[in-house]
């Protein structure tokens, strides 16, 4: 199989959602692993819940919402201006080592990001690690849908143009692998961490340790 259109998620595949540590940490001390992580948690648990009752909210608000809620569950003493500047260094994650020489690497291939991040949030992000000109990028909010639903996908799909099954989707989150798999798209599991595929009935088409072993 020859893939024409190579797809990655933006959160914890290229650019890692936990680099917001350092700056959580100025703020409140020895708090940024557990602020970080009950943040990402809830950013996902949210945006799934507001697809679940089709009452859609731009990924902003999750975001923010999820913040001001792992921020009261840590029981710290939030401003405004803090959650403003926790807020904007989520346009300024870190890419993942390989990512800012993953287009030098691989000239030959269309890279192109789909994730539920909305166009304000993922624009300044690429501009800010010097990225722009190596991804197009299309956004559930285009559609306001949320991956893993099927329509977002097929969103994603009509825009590429290409079969499903000349389509890599790339992703560290197994619910998004499974959302991209069950559409029928082919897909490849980031495992940075080396764990167990979760037992979903569904498997990805490739699992990579990172973005070093893109399949051909």
């Amino acid at each position: 199989m020859t893939y024409k259109a190579y797809v990655f998620d933006a959160y914890g595949t290229l650019f890692d959602v936990h680099s917001v540590m350092k700056k959580i940490h100025q703020f409140f001390p020895d708090q940024g692993p557990k602020v970080s992580e009950e943040w990402r948690s809830r950013q996902v648990h949210y945006f799934l819940v507001r697809q679940l009752i089709q009452g859609y909210k731009p990924f902003t608000d999750i975001t923010r919402w999820a913040l001001l809620d792992a921020l009261a569950y840590s029981n710290v003493d939030v401003k405004p201006d803090v959650v403003e500047d926790l807020m904007h260094e989520y346009e300024q994650l870190q890419p993942y080592d390989e990512v800012p020489s993953l287009k030098q690497n691989h000239q030959d291939k269309t890279f192109t990001i789909f994730s539920n991040g909305t166009r304000s949030m993922l624009e300044p992000l690429l501009e800010n690690n010097q990225l722009k000109e190596d991804f197009n990028l299309l956004s559930a909010d285009d559609v306001e849908i949320y991956k893993p639903h099927p329509n977002a996908y097929s969103y994603a799909h009509e825009q590429l143009g290409f079969e499903k099954e000349e389509i890599l989707f790339f992703s560290s989150n197994p619910w998004d692998i499974t959302g991209a798999a069950s559409y029928g798209f082919h897909t490849a599991w980031v495992n940075r961490k080396q764990q167990k595929w979760p037992e979903l009935g569904i498997n990805p088409t490739h699992i990579i340790s990172n973005l070093n072993e893109i399949p051909d």
